[in-house]
This record gives structure tokens, C-alpha cells and sequence, in this order.
């Protein structure tokens, strides 16, 4: 599972190392989405020292031919191309060199454009997102980070390999619906801030509606997460203390040892011996537990 609140949500369809790779790069996504394009690539590094090369075998040639004109005492022409091999030389030696650095990072600009663009509507990105589609958004992440970071899902004692499937299925679901809620929100809320006529409002009024009604839709899903949660924390609560009875259970023998040998007064041992009783009320509290939470998580499979 990816981090929670993370500010890009992809869809569980994409491939995890791809995932992994727009979440890691996130900062461009924004910028590819409005319709930044990154610079295409310069000549390749082979290229450009086959430039290099011929300039300099050109200049080369020319000092050479140079030096023939001035044994045949052609001293005019001579300083011409003296001068003209000379000045090519020095414009090969103080050209500058890319900087590898600056070409690695417009070489991983286009590989991650070129990755965003092919798995384009398979992310949403928090920027997307109005102030209560995030809201909701990081109420959703939450509820799932408490399933999926709690004890009794580590145990097995929930549905992990559900878990594992349908939680970022749910994630992604809720951010897709969010992201196209807010578009829509934000172009209707720019039409009717201009004003408008009676007889748009008549029309403006039921889209308004509509808005609303799939803001209580995706409102319901959350909810559905949360109340999965809870049933999973109530478990968690129960699984904790079991461990803990379990653990002091253990080690009754020596508290009733000591209690013995110190001679301390013998009613307490009785209300050591509870231990186990209240062992067996949280094992049956945890059934419960669990049994609430795979009832819940059907609901929310449904």
C-alpha cells in the first residue's frame, strides 16, 4: 500500500514500479498536466564529439595547407587561413560542454513525461482537488492507513489479501469521482458567480443539485470506510489487551510465588486468578470484533 495522504493516487491498475515512479516524481505532474513539454533531447554525447572532432581536423587541415602556402611564399593568403584555422580552434577548445547533471535531469524530465502522458487518467493529483475534496479525500486515507497499519490485519486475523485489493481499489475510486467532482464544481461556480437570469437559474439550480448528490455519494463510500475502521480499531483494541492479559497470565505463577514466600495476605490471589477469566472475555470480545469488521468490509465490498 502506498503511503497515506499521498498527493498523487493512482489507479491499482498501473503497474507498482510505474506507481512508484509518478508518486516519486510528482513535482513535475502538475506542470505536465498543464501543458508543460519538456525540451527535446540535444545532440547525443557521440555527436557531439564527432563535431568536435571534425572542427578540430578541419582547423587541422587548414594550418597544414597554411604552412604549404608559406613555403610558396603566398604570405597573403597564408595569414588568412592562418588566422581562420586559429580562430576555428579556439572556438572548438572554449565551446561549452553540456553539463552532465543538467542532461541527466532533461533526459528523466522526458521519461517522466512521456510516463505521465501514457498512463494520463490513471492519476489523480491532490492539486486536482478542491478544499472539501481533500477533506473527504484525507478522511479516506486515513480509515484505509488504519486498516492496513493495524495489528490484527498483520496477523491475518482480517481479509489481507481483500484488504490488499480492495482498499486501493476504493482509494482510487473515491480520488477518481473527487477530481471530476471539483472540475465541475469549480467551471459551475465560475458560470453563476457572473450572474445569472431567471431562466438560467432554472437550469443552473438542478446541476447544482446533482453536484451536491454526488458529493453525498462519495460522502457515503468514505463513511463506509470509517465505519470499517472502526470495527477494525475496536479489534485492534481487543487484540491489544488480549496480549497484554495473556502476557501478565503468564506470569502469575510468580506473582503468587512471591505473594507466598513474603507471606503477604492470600486474598489477593484470587484477584490474580481473574487474569484468566478476563483472558477469555477479550478472546470472545475479539471474535466479536473481527466478526463485525468482516461484516462491515462485505458491506463495503458490495
Amino acid at each position: 500500500m502506498p503511503g497515506r495522504q499521498a498527493k498523487v493516487i493512482v489507479d491499482p491498475v498501473v503497474p507498482d514500479d510505474v506507481a512508484a515512479f509518478l508518486r516519486e516524481h510528482r513535482k513535475l505532474l502538475p506542470r505536465i498536466r498543464s501543458g508543460w513539454v519538456p525540451p527535446n533531447r540535444g545532440h547525443s554525447p557521440v555527436a557531439r564529439a564527432a563535431g568536435r572532432l571534425a572542427a578540430a581536423a578541419t582547423a587541422l587541415a587548414a594550418a597544414v595547407y597554411g604552412l604549404v602556402l608559406f613555403v610558396a611564399e603566398r604570405y597573403t593568403p597564408f595569414v588568412v587561413i592562418m588566422t581562420g584555422s586559429a580562430l576555428l580552434m579556439v572556438s572548438v577548445l572554449l565551446r561549452p560542454r553540456p553539463d552532465a547533471e543538467a542532461e541527466r535531469r532533461r533526459a528523466l524530465e522526458r521519461q517522466v513525461y512521456e510516463v505521465a502522458r501514457r498512463h494520463e487518467g490513471h492519476y489523480v493529483l491532490r492539486e486536482r482537488l478542491d478544499e472539501p475534496a481533500r477533506a473527504l479525500m484525507a478522511r479516506a486515507q486515513a480509515a484505509i492507513d488504519q486498516v492496513v497499519d493495524s495489528s490484527v490485519n498483520a496477523e491475518g486475523l482480517l481479509d489481507g489479501v481483500r484488504n490488499g485489493v480492495m482498499l486501493p481499489a476504493q482509494e482510487w475510486e473515491i480520488a477518481r469521482l473527487l477530481a471530476k467532482l471539483s472540475e465541475l464544481r469549480a467551471e459551475h461556480q465560475e458560470v453563476v458567480s457572473e450572474g445569472v437570469i431567471p431562466e438560467v437559474a432554472a437550469v443552473a439550480e438542478p446541476l447544482a443539485h446533482a453536484l451536491d448528490s454526488s458529493e453525498r455519494a462519495v460522502l457515503a463510500r468514505v463513511e463506509a470506510l470509517e465505519r470499517y475502521a472502526g470495527h477494525v480499531a475496536d479489534a485492534e483494541r481487543a487484540y491489544r489487551a488480549r496480549n497484554q492479559i495473556e502476557r501478565l497470565s503468564a506470569r502469575l505463577p510468580r506473582y503468587e510465588e512471591l505473594l507466598a514466600e513474603s507471606g503477604a495476605d492470600g486474598s489477593v490471589v484470587p484477584e490474580l486468578s481473574r487474569l484468566s477469566d478476563d483472558a477469555d472475555r477479550l478472546e470472545q470480545a475479539l471474535r466479536d470484533s473481527v466478526s463485525s469488521a468482516h461484516e462491515a468490509f462485505r458491506h463495503l465490498d458490495s
